[in-house]
């Protein structure tokens, strides 16, 4: 199917363990749930009748888990790539919430509130993520000029790449709508390089 723009399907993973427990994620290891699986599955049911001229999706155990369950037939389709990985937080990866706001209040508070001062020795910032993650969805858009592509990656690396093609700035990313677990966005790239949001979280934006 070839289409005037490319049409970018950015999906988020489904609900972790480590969801459930408050803990950073990043870079770690953690692994859908129950109710996670019951999400993508019933995500790659609602998507059923769409066809993706490519599937893409970060390596992450979770984000792997999640495609599994939307494309269980298409396995050998999805294509993985590094720049699509959460956010580093370094040290934080693998902690409770709680227990870095005891005992590392700033970065606690800079992750959650202020998101442009976000600064840890070994993790990314979020000036950081914006770029990366604006860069790979760039790269393979124009790759894929005129077709529809899905893309499973991550909470953190999601809205930085919203917010900032929504015209906003890094102090916003938290800002609503929340990126649920199975969130569905819809972008378009034309051929001017320029990207148009139709679905931001799972809604679908008005056009005048």
């Amino acid at each position: 199917m070839v289409l005037k723009n490319t049409e970018i399907h950015l999906f988020r993973h489904g609900e972790t363990d480590w969801n459930v427990e408050g803990r950073f994620q990043g870079l770690e290891i953690s692994k859908l749930t129950e109710r996670g699986i019951l999400q993508a599955q019933k995500l790659g049911n609602d998507i059923k009748d769409l066809k993706f001229e490519n599937i893409y999706c970060s390596p992450s155990l979770r984000t792997k888990q999640t495609a599994f369950h939307i494309w269980p037939h298409q396995k050998k389709r999805i294509q993985y790539s590094d720049e699509l990985l959460e956010i580093n937080l370094g040290s934080m990866e693998g902690k409770l919430y709680s227990e870095v706001k005891e005992n590392d209040f700033s970065s606690y508070d800079h992750f959650f509130n202020k998101p442009h001062l976000f600064s840890l020795k070994g993790a990314e910032s979020f000036e950081q993520l914006t770029k990366r993650s604006y860069e790979i969805i760039t790269n393979l858009s124009t790759l894929n000029m005129g077709r529809r592509i899905a893309i499973v990656s991550h909470g953190a690396f999601i809205k930085a790449f919203m917010t900032l093609i929504d015209k906003k700035k890094i102090h916003e990313i938290w800002d609503p709508p929340f990126m649920d677990n199975c969130s569905h966005n819809i972008i378009l790239f034309n051929p001017k390089n320029l990207f148009s949001i139709t679905r931001f979280a799972g809604i679908d934006k008005k056009t005048n």
